[in-house]
């Protein structure tokens, strides 16, 4: 089974904006693991990232559910103005909520939280003086091994994060006349 499930995350093929890589998964989570790890820079810039982690157990575990455990974190980098909005938290829940439904990942025991950040920076530190930052960690139970849709699922979670247009449709910027 377990074997299954990683092939159907290897199949997965992200739109050209994601940047897929199989990464050293955690260990001691679980009897078994594997993790992808991906980057998308979205159409001003900001900066998305996230790991999805695979992890089983072949006997099961009272609190997933199950046998096949998805764990995934995911960060993206904010604009000054989007940082302050009261709503961020649940929009950025609905990245992962309706990139699970959308790619049809049939799920059960979906939960996580959404963490927003503000930093400064000060004296010899390079960088912006001020960044905002929006982190998702979320964890839900696979009901089969066919984890093709959620690894789909991650690659839609990144780029709706780093703003990305939905596929086939333009991104059109302001430009100045002049």
């Amino acid at each position: 089974m377990f074997r299954r499930a990683v092939a159907a995350l290897r199949a997965v093929r992200p739109r050209p904006e994601v940047e897929l890589d199989e990464v050293r998964p955690p260990q001691r989570l679980a009897p078994w693991t594997f993790a992808l790890a991906a980057e998308v820079e979205g159409p001003s810039g900001e900066l998305a990232t996230g790991r999805l982690v695979l992890l089983h157990d072949p006997d099961g575990d009272e609190a997933w559910g199950g046998v096949l455990r998805l764990v995934v974190y995911a960060r993206a980098e904010l604009d000054p103005e989007v940082a302050t909005d009261p709503l961020l938290p649940d929009v950025g829940w609905s990245w992962l909520t309706e990139a699970l439904e959308a790619c049809g990942a049939a799920h059960v025991a979906l939960g996580g939280t959404i963490t927003l950040t503000s930093s400064a920076r000060f004296g010899d530190i390079s960088g912006p003086p001020h960044t905002h930052d929006l982190e998702l960690r979320g964890s839900w139970t696979a009901l089969d091994p066919e984890l093709t849709t959620h690894g789909e699922a991650f690659c839609e979670l990144l780029a709706n994060a780093a703003g990305l247009p939905p596929v086939g449709v333009a991104y059109l910027s302001h430009r100045k006349s002049g």
